[in-house]
């Protein structure tokens, strides 16, 4: 938690850099810590960062709502790459948006390293393994995962939606600047 604060002190800078460029929006990609501080703090960064910059601002986090919220779900089951502790303020995070959690794992991975190097089929055998019955839908927290190429694998083994955080942010980004194009290959949010 604490490197991760250390990274949204430069999320100002950052966000400052991009907009000297022609940007129709700009997203804080890195999940954890768009959700850490919990939605109160986030609610104020995006305000800050739109004022700052001029730009349509947004993060991970929001996407993951904005997708669930699209898809009309509001029991999930959650699978991360993170410590518990991590893992915690992520279901915090998802309770303070209205969504209930069913079920949650956490692999108990600290480092970015450690994120990136996880094999896609260990993600789909973890998300698989973490899904649960009542779950309305599945949803794979981490920009760091490799999951795009598991969403339709996993929702035609689940039968219920997989939302997972590159997608959701891929997706309300294109959202974001009026891309509302139905795509096959990224799993039913991008088919609706």
């Amino acid at each position: 938690v604490e490197g991760l604060n250390r990274l949204l002190l430069k999320t100002e800078e950052a966000a400052e850099l991009l907009s000297d460029i022609p940007v129709d929006v700009i997203l804080l990609g890195c999940t954890s810590a768009s959700f850490i501080n919990g939605l109160v703090y986030e609610r104020n960064m995006i305000a800050d960062m739109v004022k700052r910059t001029g730009i349509p601002f947004t993060t991970t986090s929001t996407s993951v709502i904005r997708a669930l919220n699209a898809m009309g779900v509001k029991k999930v089951a959650v699978a991360t790459p993170y410590i518990d502790e991590v893992t915690q303020l992520a279901l915090a995070y998802l309770k303070e948006n209205g969504i209930e959690v069913c079920n949650s794992r956490g692999m108990g991975l600290l480092l970015d390293r450690d994120i990136d190097a996880v094999k896609l089929d260990d993600v789909y055998e973890f998300a698989k393994n973490t899904d649960c019955e009542e779950a309305e839908a599945l949803v794979v927290l981490c920009t760091g995962l490799r999951t795009i190429p598991t969403i339709e694998r996993l929702e035609r083994r689940l039968q219920k939606p997989v939302i997972t955080a590159i997608q959701a942010s891929m997706w309300n980004a294109l959202r974001m600047v009026g891309i509302d194009d139905k795509v096959e290959g990224y799993g039913s949010l991008f088919e609706r």
